[in-house]
Parts: C-alpha cells; sequence; structure tokens
C-alpha cells in the first residue's frame, strides 16, 4: 500500500523540484571561494580589517536572499525565467508534472489484509473494488480503472508516484483486519501533491455492517472531492442485505478473475455458498451461471455443466428480471448451447437495461464472430473496448477482425493495445493463462517471435490440459509460422473437448493452416462431433 509522505518530506521535495538545495551548494561554495580570495588578498591591497567583515556579513545576509530567489526562479541560459509552478498556487498536476483537467480525480488502491492469518485478501479486494464501483458512477468524478490502480497492490510506491503514473490528483488506500465476525477497515483519502490527507476514518463493526461501511467510505470520499455521490443502497448494489453470502460473493469473484479451470472450479464452489446462504441472491446466480458456461466455453462443455448454466442463469433471470447481469448470464447459457438468436436477444436487452456493461457488448460480439458477422463483431468489440479500457480481450480479437478486413495498420495498434494490457495483467497475476495466451497471440502478429514462444510455454507449463490455452497457443504458433506445432496444439485441444471449428475457420490466425488437408480433417472431425452433440 503506498505511504503518505510526511510534511518535512514534501517540503524537501519541492525544494529539490525547485532546485533550491542546488542553488544553496553553488552558494556555498562561491561564498568560501569569495572569503578565500578575502583573505588573501585583503591585507597586500591595504584594506582595512573591517572590509573582512563587512564581505562575511553580505555573504551572510545575501544567503536567504539567494534563496528567496531561487524559490521563484530559475536560472537558465537566457537568463532568470519565473517558475511559475509555484508551491502556493500550482495545481496538483503542475506539481507532478503533467497536465490534468479539473474534473476531480481518484485513484482507489487495494486495501491491505492487516488480519491475523493474511488470508482476506478477496474481502479487502472486494471492498475497495464496490468503493470504486461506486465513485464511478459519479459522473463529474474521474476514477482510475480497477486494473490500473491494483498494479500497486504490494507495493511501496507512493501516493505522489500512483498519481503521475494514473494521472489523478488523490488516492484513496486503506486496510482491512477481520478476526472472526469483527472487522476493523481504516481509510484515508490523499492529496497526491503533498502527501496530506484529506479525510481519513476507521470503522470498527461486524461483518453484517459491510454494506454500510462501503456507502460510509465512498460518501465521504465524495464529500471531500466535493461531487455528489448517487444514493444506491447495498442491497441494490449487490442484491442481497446478507454479509456472509456477500463473503463467499467475493471469494468466488477473486477466483473468478485469476482464471483457469482450477481457479473456475473454486469460484463456482464459492458462487454455490453465496447462494444457498441468500437463495435470493440474484447476482450470485447470474455469476455462477456466467463461471459454468465460461467453463462450457473453454474447457467442458459436459450436459452437467449446460444444464447448471441454464438453471442458474433461469434463477437470477426469474429473481431480477430487471438486472442486466441476469440477462447476460442467460445470454452466455444459451450461446454455449448454440442458440445464437437467444443469445444475442439476451445480450440486447441487457444493453438496453445498462450500456455500460462490458460483458453484453463483448459476448455479444463473440457471437457475431463466431456467426462470421465480422463487420458487426468489430463495432462490439470496439463498444467493450471503449467501455473497459483495461481490458486485453477486446482488442486482441479486433486485430484478428482488422487482420481479415485487410487493415493492417489497425489491426497492429490494436495488437499493441492487448498485449500491453494483457501485460499489466500478469504483473498481478502471473499465472493468468487468458492474459497468456491472449497475449502470444498479439505478441505474434508483432512479429516478436522469442516472447511468443515464452508466453506459449509459460501458459502450456501451467494449464497444457486445457484445451482453451492450447488453442490459443496453436494460433500464436500459426502466425510465426510454426505449423506443425500450432496443428498438434489443436489436436490435442480437440481431444480434450474443443467444439469450435466454427470459430476456427473464422480465425485470421489460422490463414496459414486453412488448406492444409491435415487442418480440414480436423475441422471435419469438430464439426461431426459438435453435430452428435447437438451443438
Amino acid at each position: 500500500m503506498a505511504k503518505p509522505r510526511s510534511r518535512l518530506t514534501g517540503f524537501i521535495e519541492e525544494l529539490k523540484r525547485r532546485k533550491v538545495l542546488q542553488a544553496a551548494t553553488g552558494y556555498a561554495v562561491v561564498a568560501w571561494v569569495l572569503l578565500q580570495i578575502g583573505e588573501v588578498t585583503f591585507a597586500p591591497l591595504g584594506i582595512p580589517e573591517w572590509g573582512m567583515t563587512l564581505l562575511i556579513a553580505l555573504v551572510v545576509v545575501c544567503f536567504p536572499i539567494a534563496m528567496i530567489v531561487s524559490w521563484f526562479f530559475d536560472l537558465t541560459l537566457k537568463g532568470f525565467r519565473k517558475d511559475t509552478e509555484s508551491g502556493l498556487s500550482a495545481s496538483p498536476d503542475r506539481a507532478l508534472g503533467y497536465h490534468m483537467s479539473a474534473t476531480p480525480s481518484v485513484a482507489v488502491l487495494p486495501f491491505e489484509d492487516m488480519s491475523p492469518g493474511h488470508d482476506q485478501t478477496y474481502l479487502c479486494d472486494g471492498i475497495a473494488e464496490e468503493i470504486l464501483n461506486r465513485l464511478a458512477q459519479v459522473k463529474s468524478l474521474r476514477v482510475a480503472s480497477r486494473t490500473s490502480s491494483f498494479r500497486f497492490k504490494d507495493t511501496s510506491v507512493s501516493a505522489s508516484e500512483i498519481g503521475t503514473v494514473l494521472h489523478v490528483a488523490t488516492v484513496l488506500e486503506g486496510s482491512v483486519r477481520k478476526d472472526d465476525n469483527h472487522l476493523r477497515i481504516t481509510t484515508q483519502l490523499i492529496n497526491v501533491r503533498d502527501g496530506f490527507h484529506l479525510w481519513s476514518s476507521s470503522y470498527d463493526r461486524e461483518l453484517e455492517h459491510i454494506f454500510e461501511i462501503q456507502i460510509e467510505i465512498a460518501t465521504h470520499v465524495a464529500d471531500a472531492l466535493e461531487v455528489t455521490l448517487g444514493t444506491r443502497t447495498g442491497k441494490e448494489c449487490c442484491t442481497t442485505a446478507n454479509a456472509r453470502a456477500y463473503e463467499y460473493f467475493l471469494k468466488g469473484q477473486h477466483y473468478f478473475q485469476r482464471w483457469g479451470t482450477r481457479n473456475m472450479a473454486f469460484a463456482i464452489q464459492m458462487y454455490e455458498k453465496a447462494v444457498e446462504t441468500d437463495p435470493g441472491y440474484a447476482r450470485a446466480w447470474a455469476a455462477l451461471a456466467e463461471s459454468y458456461a465460461m467453463t462450457c466455453m473453454y474447457w467442458n462443455a459436459n450436459e452437467a455443466n449446460l444444464e447448471a448454466a441454464e438453471r442458474a442463469s433461469s434463477k437470477a433471470l426469474e429473481l431480477l428480471p430487471g438486472l442486466a447481469e441476469s440477462h447476460v448470464s442467460r445470454g452466455l447459457s444459451h450461446f454455449v448451447q448454440r442458440q445464437d438468436a437467444a443469445a444475442i436477444a439476451e445480450f440486447e436487452t441487457a444493453l438496453r437495461l445498462d450500456p455500460g456493461l462490458f460483458d453484453a457488448w463483448y459476448f455479444y460480439a463473440r457471437v457475431c464472430f463466431q456467426r462470421g458477422e465480422l463487420s458487426r463483431a468489430a463495432e462490439l468489440f470496439e463498444k467493450a473496448e471503449q467501455i473497459n479500457q483495461d481490458d486485453f480481450q477486446a482488442p486482441i480479437f479486433l486485430r484478428q477482425i482488422y487482420r481479415s478486413q485487410g487493415r493492417e495498420e489497425e489491426a497492429l495498434a490494436a495488437a499493441r493495445r492487448g498485449v500491453e494490457r494483457a501485460e499489466r495483467r500478469l504483473e498481478l497475476n502471473p499465472d493468468d493463462t487468458r492474459a497468456l495466451n491472449l497475449g502470444g497471440g498479439g505478441l505474434a502478429v508483432l512479429g516478436d517471435r522469442e516472447k511468443t514462444m515464452q508466453f506459449a510455454q509459460r501458459s502450456l507449463a501451467l494449464d497444457g490440459d486445457n484445451p482453451d490455452t492450447l488453442y490459443n497457443v496453436a494460433c500464436g504458433y500459426a502466425v510465426i509460422g510454426e505449423t506443425d506445432l500450432s496443428l498438434d496444439c489443436l489436436e490435442r485441444a480437440s481431444m480434450r473437448g474443443m467444439t469450435i471449428a466454427e470459430w476456427a475457420e473464422n480465425d485470421s490466425d489460422l490463414e496459414s493452416l486453412q488448406a492444409l488437408p491435415r487442418f480440414r480433417a480436423l475441422m471435419d472431425k469438430l464439426k461431426r462431433q459438435e453435430a452428435a452433440a447437438g451443438r
């Protein structure tokens, strides 16, 4: 967690910025030289003894004057130039050396786990994320995204440095200590220019009050930044008033975001406990459906998983038909059962309810891509990327579509964005095979053969039996010309339940394989498998 600077530290940094310390050093050297000259030459030149005393007095008296001048002016080759970035009047962004609009801005850092067992990361991240989400609803407040601000987790980077990197004027940080059912949460809002606290508070309450605490913190931050926060209640936000169910939900989110078969299985377990604790928890039912749908899409589309996605999404929709996430989960359930028209209808409904919901745009785009509707898919992926500018998936898929459409410059630009974001994701989660897989594809298009191979080897070592990993690694291999390795991975993926022949035939990364007999035979086999499974 970033450590706030002391008043003294902030003052010293300002002295350094204005080169006052440099001026003091230079003044001391010049003064010493003058005094040495005076001591050696005054007597031979017949200058009275009081002349030396006068010189010493002038040196002492002129020192503070020189320091004041150096505070307000810089000495340049063209003479003295006024320092317009005065610490007394400059805006925070000018003091930090970047341009920022007058709109209030904040980064919410992941809270530090101070619990005895240091096993509450999911709760710390969940509390910080919920506060971030609440603040992000304020149109007059600019909030750094989760991926951007969570990059500073478990680091000692100062608030000033974070402000410079994220272009925000304030940073919210905090800590959580959970002991049985008791919570102690401390928070502080820091001005990044001088490191001073704009607001701080501590909360000692039981877990059941977690919703109230989150609302209070977000409200205090909004008040300190002189913006108005909406009036959503805790129940409206997460669709439950049961703190224990919410805790299970946060654990599920923690695993879901880490990706991979093992983490997705843990996410399903936690979401199952959440809905068992509160059967009316619509958001948890939707998350459970998404987890089963992801499992079907990437790892194992057996009947049990398909039925589980269907059951959970139906329950979410029954409980809260006005929740956009309910329709996204229902759309995903249709999607993995190859019911494209029904999936599109659900995504359209979700977008009407919440046009800012990334998942609705992203998965709608995937349906269109799989159907070969590339222009429409590009439009949807572009919108998804606008909504979540830290997501690495949408730009990676966009560069595939752009390549198919002959838009090479746009494809390369999208690949660069995707790779950069995937690498940021890997800083937080080095075992995220999704980031490795898609990032590797972007690296291949950019011509970085060595790093493409490194990403592929890392991903295969972590999750080499995962058909999603095998398929995406195959794409990277195909782009860099490793045809046999690519086909080997595709065949291994087909043996582990991959049923996306339609997708593969529209994938520009596999263009070099399209005419090969071995590839055509594999596609025919996959289509027969899908037909036999009724998908």
